[in-house]
């Protein structure tokens, strides 16, 4: 966890980006983090465990890219919204990634 003042040296303004189901995806999440806020989005969005691997490495590709270009401005963490309820039985897995 970054401290306080570190982290925002990342953040354009406090904010986060809603982690809207069905909507939000890597491009989105990847253009909010270079916009300079967090960008988020429900990890159910991934229909898999397979597809959520995929776009957490993708994510993190595009912006460590974006981050070595810019890097006077890097690009705002983001964030995967897990989904805790009992009817989630991806939970655990989605978690481990």
């Amino acid at each position: 966890m970054r401290n306080k003042a570190l982290f925002s040296e990342y953040l354009s303004l406090p904010v986060m980006a809603a982690p809207l189901f069905i909507i939000s995806n890597p491009s989105m999440v990847i253009e909010q983090c270079k916009a300079g806020i967090i960008g988020s989005f429900p990890s159910l969005n991934a229909r898999s465990e397979n597809i959520l691997n995929d776009w957490l490495v993708n994510i993190k590709h595009d912006l460590s890219v974006y981050n070595a270009i810019n890097s006077n401005y890097p690009a705002a963490p983001f964030a995967v919204n897990l989904i805790a309820h009992s009817s989630n039985k991806r939970l655990e897995a989605d978690l481990a990634l």
